[in-house]
């Protein structure tokens, strides 16, 4: 069992820690909420992260051999929802920066809550299948997927799932910080801009990937 957990520990680490796109706008989502938000948009990636795990591990290489066609098409709406995010609050941004008052009237009647933003994070990360493609390869090539092991596989999704939650709720942690140390318009509109080229650069690099 000690094998199982710590490979799942290994590999979930090894694909949440790359900042990419959704992890930058993990940072920028907690930073303008709340870390209550973002924890919950943490759990979603993770969430992801882990189900992607528990199909490798029960169908192996078969899973890869499926996905791998939708790899393309898939990257291309992943990019697509993570501009649109990225371009509406960067317009959110503009705008609270520029009247405060009407942009606090915008959040009151449409404030992030925890659920939604678990259910948009774990939608989001859903949309990658490099994820389910990873978890395959090493799951084929450690060898641990050539003997039905029901134990070792839940051992496996459970450490694979904790490693990333628990990065996940580190940059959720940093952005609360963020936000609280940029407390000023223009720290947060700086900031808030930032944050959306970064994240639509980061979608651009997923549409040339596919």
């Amino acid at each position: 069992m000690t094998g199982h957990l710590v490979a799942g520990l290994a590999a979930g680490y090894g694909i949440a820690v790359p900042v990419g796109a959704v992890a930058t706008y993990l940072v920028a989502l907690t930073a303008r909420t709340s870390l209550r938000v973002g924890a919950s948009a943490a759990l979603g990636v993770a969430t992801a992260d882990g189900l992607y795990a528990l199909v490798a591990t029960v169908a192996g290489a078969a899973t890869a051999r499926v996905v791998t066609p939708a790899v393309g098409p898939l990257r291309l709406l992943s990019a697509a929802v993570l501009v649109f995010l990225a371009v509406r609050a960067a317009r959110a941004a503009v705008a609270r920066y520029r009247d405060p008052g009407e942009a606090a009237a915008l959040r009151a009647e449409h404030p992030p809550t925890p659920a939604r933003a678990y259910v948009t994070f774990l939608g989001i990360t859903l949309l990658n299948p490099m994820t389910v493609v990873y978890f395959a390869a090493l799951v084929v090539g450690s060898g641990t997927g050539a003997e039905p092991d029901r134990l070792g596989q839940a051992v496996f999704t459970g450490a694979a799932f904790a490693a990333s939650a628990s990065w996940q709720l580190l940059l959720a942690g940093g952005g609360a910080l963020l936000g609280r140390a940029l407390t000023g318009r223009r720290g947060r509109l700086v900031t808030a801009l930032t944050s959306s080229a970064v994240t639509t650069a980061l979608a651009a690099h997923l549409l040339v990937g596919a």
